[in-house]
């Protein structure tokens, strides 16, 4: 099958950038689960979902939905717009979670309506009482609606409204809550109250359940406000994953593209045996120099993403859209290599854009690690023992202090940190002849960074943001960055 690589088709072969978009057909065709979503699913009151932007808790909260509807559970979507102006005021923090919880209680009642269709002003007006029963008025609200004659309401609809009677269980997903995130205490006090709030509306409510999505450096931010957030910490999970994980995502992709259908079990075969999915729309092996050279595609890949599905999607449509100027049908290594820069300039720019929240001067960090001309001359400047780096970034403030957005100045230390937090560095460990590097990310071990001890490992800037640092055409990727293993 010949691919042509307009836009069109780049976004449905590997998907939408932004899960919000993307089409619920098509998404419920590649969507691939992995390890996380059994965890997040799971029959619990609350589950915080944590991870960086591009990790694809949006997708899986779509997907979640999704199954819930098929299954007869009744998901609500809160998102930003829906409580702007909720325990907004900077009162007392017990007034603040009251606020919270009235206000919820408010947007779900209107919400669970709306979605089934029942939204009658009458039944809408019960939810702005006080001391309200939740579950009780909306059993109430909808068996009322459903015995009325002559009703016209969606079947599919009918049936999650006769199950929820049945079961009196609601899900309810709140999502996108960083967006705007400024870092500022307040937005931390408010975030705190909205998760003790949830506690509380759990407890009162059995028939209640909260997934909510934050982004890793909010859910810091808030874990280290008070003493009351290690309440929650037993419902947080992290979504992280494998190099292998997102291969198979990849090639499940790509083959649900083509109109197969792949094996359930994706996740259980080799990555040789993956990568043989991608083999129609890209070339198997990489035909530069250096130290990639004859290395398989896929390798390539995952070396070069921070173990994020949008990371991929991103590097695949870059190298897709420039195969379709060359008229080509499948994806080589030029076209790989020719999109690395625009790559790596795009992920810096997103880290900037996603961080500067919490410490205003991270472009101005995360440039001046750039190596200067003695460590390119001796080889060196992208890989860092625990005392070198934090010589470095001593060197880089004594250009100027860095404050986080709290107002702390930031010791090296502690930006060290940082930066290993925003998948900037990576804790590294090269395992000898076998040329193959281990590399640990922040959500895989949070402790290898603890007050910046030798726990054994090296520190590496990421190959991603390599050739915005460094985009010399003298310098190469290929050349330079041992592959990860698989």
């Amino acid at each position: 099958m010949e691919i042509f690589f307009d836009d069109a088709t780049i976004e449905k072969l590997f998907g939408n950038e932004a899960a919000d978009y993307e089409n619920i057909d098509r998404l419920k065709e590649y969507y691939f689960k992995g390890k996380v979503y059994s965890r997040v699913t799971a029959d619990l009151p609350l589950r915080i979902i944590v991870g960086h932007k591009g990790v694809g808790k949006s997708a899986l909260i779509r997907y979640a939905m999704y199954e819930d509807y098929a299954n007869g559970v009744l998901p609500i979507l809160i998102k930003p717009d829906d409580v702007v102006g909720i325990a907004r005021a900077n009162v007392d923090f017990l007034q603040r979670i009251k606020d919270w919880k009235t206000g919820l209680t408010e947007v779900i009642g209107r919400k669970a309506l709306e979605d089934l269709g029942i939204g009658d002003n009458a039944a809408l007006q019960l939810f702005t009482q006080p001391g309200g029963k939740l579950l009780n008025l909306l059993h109430d609200s909808i068996s009322g609606f459903l015995a009325k004659a002559g009703v016209d309401i969606n079947p599919a609809k009918t049936s999650v409204a006769k199950k929820f009677l049945e079961k009196k269980k609601i899900r309810i997903y709140i999502d996108d809550l960083d967006r705007g995130w400024a870092a500022k205490k307040d937005e931390i006090n408010r975030i705190s109250a909205l998760l003790s709030a949830i506690l509380d509306l759990c407890t009162e409510y059995s028939g209640l359940q909260f997934r909510v999505a934050l982004r890793t450096d909010v859910y810091f931010l808030y874990r280290t406000s008070d003493e009351s957030t290690d309440k929650t910490e037993g419902s947080v999970v992290w979504f992280s994953w494998t190099n292998h994980e997102i291969l198979a995502l990849l090639a499940k992709r790509v083959d649900t593209y083509l109109g197969n259908y792949p094996p359930d079990n994706l996740e259980t075969l080799s990555q040789g045996e993956l990568a043989k999915f991608l083999s129609p729309i890209m070339e198997d092996r990489f035909h530069g120099g250096g130290k990639w050279e004859n290395a398989p595609i896929h390798r390539i890949l995952m070396t070069l993403i921070r173990r994020r599905p949008r990371d991929l999607v991103k590097l695949c449509s870059l190298a897709a859209r420039h195969a379709h100027e060359r008229g080509k049908s499948k994806i080589y290594t030029e076209d790989f290599e020719s999109i690395f820069e625009e790559y790596s300039q795009g992920r810096s720019q997103d880290t900037f854009n996603e961080y500067k929240s919490e410490l205003p001067l991270v472009q101005r960090l995360v440039e001046g690690m750039r190596p200067t001309i003695k460590e390119v001359r001796d080889g060196e400047g992208w890989i860092y023992s625990t005392d070198s780096l934090n010589k470095k970034i001593s060197n880089i403030c004594q250009q100027g202090v860095f404050n986080f957005s709290s107002g702390k100045k930031a010791t090296p230390k502690e930006l060290a940190q940082f930066l290993y937090k925003i998948n900037f560095l990576v804790a590294r460990k090269d395992h000898g002849k076998d040329g193959m590097i281990e590399r640990k990310f922040f959500e895989e071990n949070r402790y290898i960074s603890s007050e910046f001890r030798d726990f054994g490992y090296d520190w590496e800037i990421h190959p991603a943001f390599r050739k915005h640092l460094q985009p010399e055409t003298i310098f190469s990727l290929s050349k330079s960055i041992a592959l990860s293993e698989d």
